[in-house]
């Protein structure tokens, strides 16, 4: 995993699932060509430099994953059938096909829970130092998804929690020329996520995701934009919740 910011001050932890696409040596290409591996199915394209600009502009510590979702998605409970995937979109992922139960623990045991057992650990540690804790998961979406064109420039993600994704919604509707979705393209749930759910709610935080278009971030010049814009957003929202003394 990558770690940046880790002594940062910010009350925003981030967390970035897909955030990379490595795999390891041991599995070669997973029966796919570079086309393909280099493509959504295997990361979330752009989020890295949104990510690391983000980080460092809020001084707010980020966890990332840098293995691809196609070694096995760090944002789906091991028990889902998307955890290891067979498919992705249309594209069959050869080396995924026929895993043993010892195969798939070894990947699980390997990348999935070192990953999830420092983002909890780093929970803990702020929550036993009374640190304010606001988690907050970064995504990329696709901008066309088996052949259906989204229009969101930026979509909201969450569950339960009643407090960060309005402030989010609100914030992000007042920057000029933005579609932002609402629970889109994707909504939260228990079956089909785990960061939200497990780090979020689980440990009682105020909590959202963001998933930005990728064609807004495939460049660095579109990280840096997107991460000034959240940067301005989350610092307002920060703000906000301090005078509410909903953070302190």
């Amino acid at each position: 995993m990558i770690e940046r910011n880790q002594a940062g001050a910010s009350p925003f932890l981030l967390v970035c699932d897909h955030y990379g696409r490595k795999i390891p040596p041991q599995l070669g290409d997973l029966g796919l060509p570079e086309a393909e591996l280099s493509r959504h199915i295997a990361w979330d394209i752009g989020i890295a430099g949104v990510a690391e600009r983000l980080s460092d502009a809020l001084q707010a510590h980020l966890i990332a994953q840098r293995y691809s979702r196609l070694v096995i998605d760090c944002n789906r409970p091991p028990s889902a059938e998307s955890s290891i995937p067979l498919v992705s979109e249309t594209t069959t992922i050869p080396g995924n096909d026929g895993l043993t139960r010892e195969q798939a623990e070894e990947r699980r045991r390997l990348i999935f829970d070192p990953y999830h057992t420092r983002i909890d650990a780093t929970i803990s540690e702020r929550l036993a130092a009374g640190r304010p804790t606001l988690l907050l998961a970064l995504h990329s979406f696709t901008p066309v998804y088996h052949g259906m064109a989204r229009p969101w420039h930026i979509g909201t993600l969450y569950q339960h929690d009643k407090v960060l994704p309005p402030l989010l919604l609100a914030e992000l509707r007042r920057e000029d020329g933005l579609v932002v979705g609402d629970n889109q393209p994707y909504a939260v749930s228990d079956g089909t996520d785990y960061a939200i759910p497990v780090h979020g709610e689980a440990r009682g935080l105020i909590n959202s995701g963001i998933e930005i278009r990728q064609d807004q971030i495939i460049d660095e010049a579109g990280q840096a934009e997107w991460a000034e814009r959240l940067a301005r957003v989350l610092t307002a929202i920060e703000a906000t919740l301090r005078a509410q003394q909903a953070i302190k």
